[in-house]
């Protein structure tokens, strides 16, 4: 790894070293030590893994009682840079759009649109930020933006929900998107990465074509069009596994594709690498430019432990063999709380397969996905039955039960007991 430069890179996680959150080390940290032993020594080592920064609601700029702000952790990253003599990339989370997260409860924001909530964005939320991220003394850090986690893809798929049809109409979630990315992507050492859900979301050709046209319609309202964005991410805070490593969609077990199993549903893509790299290359044909890289969000897709498949199965019964032979041990892709078996995934590492720009931990492991039971917040965190381990689900999970956590707290609050399991299914192992 070289010594920091201001000079824009294509791949701003090649040859730096992540930021790692001091107050995310802290957790794991404390969790490591109260546990002791073999346990707590395999804990103990995720704390020197880096992660991204959440920036989740205006408060967050300037910092909590709970949490530092933005230009702290910017600090303390220059500080990581400074003392190890190495390029330090830190990694924010942009995530405050108004109507944020239409379709879900557990992280709902705290601007609508019907409150004048695209202006408050921008002037209240995204202005602040780039205001601390452009300053002089930052110059020297890479900063990864990863631009609001599931909610362009809502407009492809859920526009049967009130919020997400408002942010259709009024064109809030595109506008605001392109907002960020525009100001953001001015910034010498700030790299835009817009997030594209995950491959059991997006992964038909119904849903991924109309998204790519989406991308277009977003570049073309943004100040430098496509060549204003640097890649793309999948799977943030989700478990859909970078590969299935025991079959592939169009292996065929009597007679079927694997892709037609109950689980897959059609399903052009099984796994998380093969979904990237081949909405890359439609993005690319659209007009974005060749240098776009993805990025892979592999914080909990390891699905290690004792219920990891180690061979696949001798079935011919199609349905018998996926459900055997598949790493992804979740009843149904649908579920993303908090979720019974998972384990950490592949640490962050660049340029990991073609296309890619990096394997990053967007969700810090052991941060709750949302509360298993109504709490009363002022963060605009509502109560999502997806988290609630009793529910027997809806249409978007098949009406399967949730297989969530019991006993989790707010979006975003450390949670211990899953860490712990994550840390025990870890794959690769600790």
């Amino acid at each position: 790894m070289g010594a920091p430069s201001t000079a824009r890179v294509d791949n701003p996680y090649a040859g730096a070293n992540g930021y790692i959150n001091p107050e995310y080390a802290a957790n794991v940290t404390a969790t490591a030590n109260s546990k002791g032993g073999t346990l707590g020594a395999a804990m103990a080592k995720v704390a020197s893994v880096p992660t991204a920064v959440w920036l989740d609601r205006i408060a967050t700029i300037n910092g909590t009682s709970a949490a530092r702000g933005l230009a702290a952790h910017l600090d303390a990253a220059l500080a990581q840079q400074t003392s190890s003599g190495k390029q330090v990339v830190a990694t924010i989370v942009i995530y405050d759009l108004p109507n944020r997260d239409c379709s879900a409860l557990a992280s709902a924001g705290e601007l609508l649109i019907a409150n004048d909530g695209l202006n408050k964005y921008k002037s209240q939320y995204i202005d602040p930020i780039v205001s601390i991220m452009s300053q002089s003394k930052y110059a020297p850090l890479r900063i990864s933006t990863i631009i609001e986690p599931d909610s362009l893809p809502n407009l492809i798929t859920n526009l049967s929900f009130t919020k997400c049809a408002e942010a259709n109409s009024t064109g809030a979630y595109v506008d605001g998107v392109a907002y960020a990315a525009s100001k953001l992507h001015a910034i010498p050492n700030v790299y835009t990465y817009v997030d594209v859900s995950h491959s059991g979301w997006l992964g038909w050709d119904s849903n991924l074509t109309p998204f790519v046209n989406l991308m277009a319609t977003l570049a073309g309202r943004t100040t430098g069009g496509f060549t204003a964005y640097d890649g793309f991410v999948s799977n943030t805070s989700n478990y859909t596994p970078t590969t299935e490593p025991l079959m592939t969609a169009t292996q065929n077990i009597g007679s079927n594709p694997v892709r037609s199993a109950n689980y897959y549903q059609w399903n052009q893509f099984i796994d998380e690498l093969s979904y990237v790299q081949s909405l890359r290359s439609a993005l690319i044909t659209k007009g974005f430019p060749s240098t776009i890289g993805m990025l892979i969000d592999t914080s909990r897709n390891g699905w290690g432990g004792s219920a990891r498949p180690a061979n696949a199965s001798t079935s011919t019964d199609l349905n018998t063999f996926v459900d055997a032979t598949r790493i992804d041990r979740r009843n149904h892709r649908g579920n993303w709380c908090n979720q019974t078996g998972a384990g950490l995934g592949a640490r962050p590492q660049a340029n990991p397969a073609t296309g890619l720009d990096a394997y990053v931990w967007i969700k810090p492991p052991g941060e709750s996905d949302g509360s298993s039971s109504a709490i009363a917040n002022d963060q605009g965190k509502g109560f999502d039955r997806m988290c609630d381990p009793t529910y027997t689900g809806n249409s978007l999970n098949g009406n399967n039960l949730t297989r969530a956590l019991p006993n989790a707290p707010l979006a975003g609050q450390w949670f211990a007991a899953q860490f712990e399991q994550l840390v025990q299914n870890a794959y690769p192992a600790l």
